[in-house]
């Protein structure tokens, strides 16, 4: 047997110290190596394997993935983060899952159904490259854009490819029976960006409670938007638990239109699929920031977010959404004062839990990061 030379035991010590030292996960000290034996058994995170890859549109795939046997599934209409190596630099992003809990629970297997953005990093590299028998990471699913228990009403107003968490919610309303009217209102540029045209149709004639509209918005010279007469079409209106999930220009026509008609802010529920309008940020922001487990102090100007001062201090904190939906960000502040930069709320002085992503420093704070 072969005796390791000196210098060689003293390299593979240093590599197994460098590697536990710096895990935040003491199971994934092996990852670099599993990585390479099996994808599978990597630890950080929850390993995927690309089983299929569906076009939908010219724009839009769908990734059927199997994870690894530890994730813990979902709920329809949640997210989850995906990360991935794009040119050598590990990518986070966030999406809404696109199949019913019970492909998961049946044949342990999930849906991504993603729209390529012009400019977009991860989407144009998950299109162009990700390919059945890869490997990607996913993170456990979260969100509260759930479906109501016990059954009541419901409208759906979907633009593109914010029809992902609809589907999920569709097919397993239908799958349980959800006794309830349910209407969905879809709208897309021309007939030919209909994303899950075909299921979508079949679970109409398969769902009675469903009713089923799509709209194209572009077919003719002038387009064709949400209107009220859309709204006052949909029996029982008024006792609706609406979904909105689409663009930004739909999300706002759609607030104001059910705004008009007497629809609660309660009764109406959301996911973006691009960042949410900021909130009008009263009084003066920025102020020094100290990342104490960095041991580093900087001075910010502005309205720039943690996320971004920490990430311009050479800082490399957890993200997913960058929007303030899916929490990955979320650390300890244990002192000072920062606005939310969505509701424009003022937090507290002490010690709390804050998302570095939409949290504006209003004077001196220091975060555990």
């Amino acid at each position: 047997m072969t005796m390791l030379s000196s210098n060689t035991r003293t390299k593979a010590l240093h590599w197994l110290g460098k590697q536990l030292s710096n895990q935040n996960n003491p199971a994934s000290w092996l990852d670099p190596l599993l990585s390479e034996i099996n994808p599978m058994l990597v630890q950080a995170y929850t390993p995927a394997r690309v089983q299929q890859v569906i076009r939908e549109t010219e724009d839009t795939k769908t990734f059927v993935l199997k994870p690894a046997g530890r994730w813990q599934g979902f709920e329809a209409g949640q997210h989850v983060n995906i990360c991935t190596d794009v040119e050598g630099v590990r990518r986070t992003r966030t999406f809404s899952l696109s199949s019913s809990p019970r492909l998961w629970k049946a044949q342990g297997e999930i849906t991504l159904t993603i729209k390529r953005l012009p400019g977009g990093l991860v989407t144009n590299w998950m299109h162009d490259h990700l390919e059945t028998g890869d490997v990607i990471g996913l993170g456990e699913a979260f969100g509260d854009f759930l479906i109501p228990e016990p059954a009541r009403p419901v409208l759906y107003i979907a633009g593109g490819s914010g029809i992902t968490p609809v589907l999920s919610q569709l097919e397993t309303m239908a799958a349980r029976d959800y006794n309830a009217p349910v209407t969905l209102l879809y709208f897309v540029r021309t007939e030919n960006d209909v994303i899950a045209g075909e299921k979508l149709r079949a679970l109409a004639a398969r769902y009675p409670a469903l009713t089923l509209t799509i709209i194209a918005t572009h077919e003719t010279p002038d387009p064709r938007f949400l209107t009220g007469s859309d709204l006052d079409g949909i029996p029982g209106l008024k006792g609706r638990q609406v979904y909105l999930c689409g663009p930004k220009g739909l999300m706002d026509l759609a607030n104001n239109l059910l705004s008009e008609r007497g629809i609660r802010e309660d009764q109406i529920h959301s996911t973006f699929f691009a960042p949410p309008a900021p909130a009008r940020l009263e009084g003066d922001t920025g102020g020094n920031v100290t990342f104490t487990n960095s041991d580093v102090q900087v001075s910010s100007e502005g309205d720039a977010n943690l996320l971004e001062i920490a990430e311009a201090a050479g800082l490399t904190p957890q993200y997913g959404c960058r929007m303030g939906i899916c929490h990955q960000c979320s650390c300890r502040k244990t002192s000072g004062t920062v606005i939310n930069r969505l509701t424009g709320e003022v937090s507290g002085p002490g010690e709390e839990n804050v998302q570095l992503c939409i949290s504006v420093p209003q004077g001196p704070v220091s975060v555990d990061v």
